[in-house]
């Protein structure tokens, strides 16, 4: 069965899972599910998602994603074993019409790579940028050539941006693009950086964003999610009850 589109909020969050490695130093993918499940959102771009290493076998695995979750891991890996890109993943609700996904190379000193996906009226793209401002720059340029080839429905970029700086560094998405810290959400334990952003298109409507900090959050990862609703989006989902 399908779910309806919804016209009006619509809520996405971005979550780097440190490969399901806590703060407490054990890995626990369920405990990154309970985390997920508490957002209450449509769609959750992931970050290191996969081991780093090898076939990048997933950290997170699809069968826990199944059962314990309304979810379901969109097909952007190319290793039969990852979950993700070079661990990027997005999630959508079960039940979600998913028009097409996509892989975007990436420039820099280290391998990295974006994930996409589009959905009617809606492209969400989720990426893992660079550690050097150069590389991270070069990315950003990169994924706006891509997007550029792509038709022109309204695109939101989210993730881990590891952009220390709340004004530098993010020049490639100003023209068409606010870009949303909704607040600290590094390091988990103790949050004192806006590495994870959201870059919310001209076109849509900011109704609210913020950082999932609970004594879980602050455990499961060294990132803590990040959230935001959007306004005016049609897209093949419908949003949960939210009190």
């Amino acid at each position: 069965m399908t779910h309806k589109p919804q016209i009006g909020a619509m809520r996405l969050a971005s979550y780097n899972l440190r490969k399901c490695r806590g703060t407490d130093g054990a890995r626990a993918p369920a405990r990154i599910l309970d985390v997920i499940n508490g957002i209450e959102a449509d769609f959750v771009a992931l970050q290191e998602a996969d081991m780093r290493l090898g076939a990048r076998p997933a950290a997170l695995p699809a069968r826990l994603i199944e059962s314990h979750t309304d979810f379901t891991p969109l097909p952007v890996a190319a290793s039969p074993v990852s979950l993700g890109w070079h661990g990027n993943a997005i999630l959508v609700r079960k039940g979600t019409q998913v028009e097409t996904t996509h892989r975007i190379d990436l420039p820099g000193l280290e391998p990295r790579g974006a994930v996409a996906v589009d959905l009617a009226g809606l492209r969400i793209v989720g990426v893992h940028l660079g550690l050097l401002r150069s590389s991270r720059q070069k990315q950003l340029h990169a994924i706006r050539a891509y997007l550029g080839k792509l038709d022109d429905r309204p695109t939101v970029i989210l993730g881990d941006f590891n952009e220390w700086s709340r004004t530098l560094g993010l020049d490639p998405l100003r023209d068409a693009f606010d870009v949303i810290a909704p607040g600290r959400s590094f390091h988990a334990a103790r949050p004192i950086a806006a590495l994870d952003r959201i870059a919310v298109p001209k076109a849509l409507t900011l109704r609210d964003a913020g950082v999932v900090e609970t004594a879980l959050s602050r455990q499961a990862s060294d990132h803590l999610p990040i959230w935001a609703d959007l306004a005016g989006i049609t897209a093949g989902t419908s949003a949960p009850d939210r009190k």
